[in-house]
């Protein structure tokens, strides 16, 4: 060998090297023997290596950066947090077919040598004789030496260090613990470390479920993790996966036939991590709750969390809410495209503006951003940033018709250049869609305990990570009246109570005028308050609240949950005038759900650290206790049966296509239909929906809570109750049935409210219950007129 090739093949910095080289050149000059001239080289490098080597406590004692990692309580992965996705597998849990792929094209004797396989070195040695440090000769333990301590330049002395490590972790460890750091050291693309991490990248899948095929595909990318990466560079990743294949082959891990069907099997390619659950707001209220536990450790350590979500169930919330808001924002017609661009003329100019304007505009799941290239009538041809070009035609068009038409106004009209949104419909077909501008919340809990059950705080939450659900307050329209029933039935009134629906002015209007509550459906005379909340009577509910006063009202409302510094003390509170969140209406009607106790929400069951140690458990709920009693069970019984009733035949009976008798809640829909509610529960399941805008406008005058939210409260609980059995209340000692209805055994007799204000319709002038004053703190009542239900 020249002395100017083994300058090349030990790849010495270029400074040092052109002094080295002549100095050599003037030593054989002289008759100095190359090789012993490059031993002395070799030598010297080595003295100055030794003393200085890294410890091998990295590699010994391995702490990888492990990401925080959510679950649900079934074991299904819904967020990650940290900058590397990884996971840590033993290497007993890795499958052999992985192992076989990595050491057929990485190191195929690794189990023989010593760390150093010197015949790779003989052939590479060959190979870069022929021309500069082109082949290497790394064996896999001189790999995980280099990626521990070393970096990546290409010197003598970083060599030689590396051959030093790799004899010191020899005799430190075991091959399949080196293997093991390997498998989850190792960067693989996509911000993957380690083989698990990256089969969830690029597949969607745990170790144990990748083929052959796609055990070799993730074989192939440690060589090159940018040329080989499957999700970028597909053809040359599938080149390196052929490469690998025929090495199995040839190795006999695997069989002619097995070969194959690999070489010929379709791999579906994912360029990002995809999670089996949909809830990102969760994952973000975990992250926040972990990292004032844990701190910067948070996103290194491995901490895996699991929640009290089920899979199931929070991804029906999902798919309920997304869908039901999509229909209110297809009923309310097509607002245009969303942004404008000139088209360039040249084809590569134009894909890149393409690529620059969808940019700003990202997906929201199945709404596809995309640039229409094409424009008539009857078709439109599309770009979106990722896939093939989309051709929309037929019933595609038809939501965003009257935008195709030449003689639509300029911000409406789609033409070439325009940014649309496009999905599939259920048959797979493409159509014209929009983002929508409304949003939404639904809870669910455990009513039983108050764990949660599922949870969406808004429809996107790359769009907006805004959690509605624990955050937005919202006026609550009649869905706040059951707990003025409830107060109601501690002063003597009954489901049975008759009370006049009839035209009410009262004092203290705005701009001096009289306030006279409305209903939505006209006035009925006298009503018994259980169809008076069937029906979601306005008129009767501000006089039964006037009866009971305000103030009694609305201090009662907090043995619910509810902040009653952000409730009137005046009429308009039992139309629900004041504020609440999701997550508080929530909490409330689970005491209706659970016989009249309190539960506080809790969503974290347990939190691990990597290896699986628990770090902090969430002890099972002891047995409730009076203390924690809220209400007479008695109240809950009676209201039980007065929300069962609003679903049976008033204003929630869309509900009962559900097909159980156990079913029990409320609408709610605000002055101007701002708001839409439906909060109810059935068996230990109590669920809140809301939609609305999050700067409030009208929804539209055709919307209620009953159009809005209910149908995503209806979907959801399809699949929440699907295996649950119907409740069945036993009657709580102290109710009798007065006139067909319950009431308390106290109020049996004279001491109940049989009626209210049933000799006349009551004014201001002749109400025939004394009225307090509408509002103490001097605020005029809400100039309600036709409040929706």
């Amino acid at each position: 060998m020249s002395l100017l090739s083994a300058l090349k093949f030990l790849a010495l910095p270029l400074a040092v090297a052109n002094y080295r080289e002549r100095l050599l050149r003037t030593l054989v000059a002289a008759g100095v023997d190359a090789t012993l001239v490059a031993a002395a080289i070799i030598g010297a490098t080595l003295l100055s290596i030794l003393p200085n080597l890294p410890s091998l406590d990295s590699a010994t004692d391995y702490q990888p950066k492990v990401p925080l990692r959510v679950y649900t309580a079934d074991g299904a992965l819904l967020g990650e947090f940290g900058e590397e996705h990884r996971d840590f597998v033993p290497i007993a849990e890795i499958p052999k077919v992985l192992k076989d792929a990595l050491l057929a094209i990485e190191d195929s004797r690794f189990y023989e040598h010593g760390g150093i396989d010197y015949r790779g070195v003989s052939r590479a040695l060959l190979a870069n004789l022929a021309g500069g440090y082109r082949q290497g000769a790394s064996t896999i333990t001189m790999q995980v030496a280099r990626n521990f301590f070393l970096s990546q330049s290409k010197t003598l002395k970083r060599k030689l260090t590396e051959i030093v490590l790799a004899y010191r972790m020899e005799g430190a460890l075991s091959k399949d613990q080196i293997l093991e750091l390997y498998m989850n050291q190792i960067y693989l693309g996509q911000r993957s470390y380690g083989f698990s991490s990256a089969a969830r990248t690029y597949f969607s899948k745990p170790l144990g479920e990748l083929t052959i095929a796609e055990a070799a595909m993730l074989a192939g990318i440690p060589q090159n993790p940018a040329k080989h990466n499957p999700s970028v560079n597909p053809l040359r990743a599938k080149k390196r996966q052929e490469l690998v294949l025929k090495r199995m082959l040839d190795l006999g891990y695997i069989t002619q036939p097995q070969y194959t069907q690999a070489i010929n099997e379709k791999l579906k390619v994912g360029a990002s991590q995809q999670f089996e659950v949909h809830a990102d707001y969760v994952a973000e209220m975990v992250r926040q709750d972990v990292f004032a536990k844990f701190g910067v450790d948070t996103y290194t350590k491995g901490i895996k969390v699991y929640t009290t979500l089920i899979k199931a169930e929070q991804n029906a919330a999902y798919e309920a809410l997304r869908r039901n808001v999509l229909a209110y924002d297809q009923r309310h017609g097509y607002r245009g495209p969303e942004d404008f661009l000139s088209l360039p003329d040249a084809a590569d100019d134009r894909d890149d503006a393409i690529d620059a304007i969808l940019a700003r505009h990202p997906n929201s799941d199945n709404l596809i951003s995309a640039v229409a290239t094409e424009v008539s009538p009857k078709r439109v041809v599309a770009e979106p940033a990722f896939g093939d070009t989309v051709e929309i035609t037929g019933d595609g068009l038809r939501f965003a018709a009257a935008a195709l038409q030449s003689n639509a106004k300029q911000d409406m009209k789609i033409r070439p250049g325009s940014v649309i949104r496009v999905s599939r419909d259920a048959r797979g077909h493409w159509m014209i869609a929009q983002l929508p501008e409304v949003d939404a919340a639904f809870v669910a809990l455990n009513a039983e305990d108050g764990s949660y059950r599922a949870l969406v705080g808004g429809f996107d939450f790359g769009r907006k990570p805004f959690n509605r659900v624990t955050s937005a307050w919202r006026q609550p329209g009649s869905s706040i009246k059951p707990f003025v029933y409830s107060a109601a039935l501690e002063k003597g009134f009954s489901p049975a109570t008759l009370v006049n629906d009839a035209p009410l002015s009262l004092p203290g209007g705005r701009a001096g005028d009289d306030w006279e509550p409305q209903n939505d459906d006209g006035f009925d005379g006298p009503i018994s308050l259980r169809r008076a909340l069937a029906r979601s009577k306005n008129v009767v509910a501000v006089r039964l609240l006037r009866a009971i006063t305000p103030s009694y009202a609305r201090d009662y409302l907090e043995r619910f949950g509810f902040d009653i510094s952000k409730h009137p003390d005046n009429l308009t509170l039992t139309l629900g005038s004041g504020s609440v969140t999701p997550l508080q209406m929530a909490g409330a009607y689970a005491v209706f759900a659970n016989g009249g106790y309190r539960v506080t929400p809790w969503l974290i069951q347990k939190i691990t650290d990597m290896r699986g140690q628990v770090l902090v458990e969430t002890p099972p709920s002891p047995p409730r206790t009076d203390e924690q009693r809220v209400i007479d069970p008695r109240n809950a019984f009676v209201m039980d049966s007065l929300l069962r009733e609003v679903v049976r035949s008033g204003t929630g009976a869309a509900a009962s296509r559900l097909g159980r008798p156990d079913l029990a809640g409320k609408t709610g829909t605000t002055s101007d239909a701002l708001d839409g509610w439906f909060a109810g529960y059935a068996q230990d399941v109590v669920a809140v929906a809301w939609m609305g805008y999050d700067t409030p406008r009208s929804l539209g005058g055709r919307e209620f809570g009953a159009t809005l939210a209910l149908p995503i409260w209806v979907d959801y609980m399809r699949q929440a109750l699907a295996n649950k059995p119907v409740a069945e209340r036993s009657v709580p000692a102290g109710l009798t049935q007065v006139t067909g209805d319950w009431t308390y055994e106290e109020f049996s007799a004279d001491g109940g409210v049989k009626e209210l204000d049933m000799e006349a319709p009551a004014t201001a002038s002749n109400a025939a219950s004394p009225a307090p004053t509408p509002a103490t703190s001097g605020t005029p009542l809400m100039p309600f007129g036709k409040e929706p239900n």
